[in-house]
């Protein structure tokens, strides 16, 4: 069977308390897993305004599942989320090379960032007395 790389956006329904939604996102994630596919990220967007009221909701909680899964997997993946009615909109896109270089690409710039900023957290900081010592010492 031929496998993809997929992106798959869900709108939530915001108005659930958060535990609800966390297991909602939990369960579309072993629903993935369980079927034979790779989760790679789940990226946890939050509420968010909606731009036209959508089943009565005004705020959405975004969630994005990126994935490697058969593509016979995506019709039965569709139909859960149709089945769902704390799901108020769903897309599953599959991801062309670009898409995923992109996303190699920018992960290795977060983790650049994370290590700079994990560098300069270790340093430890300057006082006041100390940067002013420094200022006089150089004139």
């Amino acid at each position: 069977m031929k496998t993809n790389s997929y992106e798959s956006t869900v709108l939530i329904n915001a108005a659930l308390d958060d535990e609800q939604i966390e297991g909602i996102i939990t369960r579309i994630s072993e629903t993935i897993t369980n079927s034979g596919s790779e989760l790679q990220s789940v990226e946890r967007w939050g509420r968010k305004r909606l731009a036209y009221v959508v089943k009565k909701s005004k705020v959405g909680y975004y969630v994005i599942f990126r994935f490697i899964a058969p593509s016979n997997f995506i019709s039965k993946l569709d139909r859960m989320y149709s089945l769902d009615e704390t799901v108020l909109r769903h897309l599953t896109i599959v991801l062309d090379k670009f898409a995923l270089e992109h996303f190699e690409n920018n992960k290795s710039s977060v983790l650049l960032e994370a290590e700079a900023a994990q560098v300069s957290a270790d340093k430890p900081e300057e006082t006041a007395s100390e940067v002013e010592v420094k200022a006089d010492v150089e004139k």
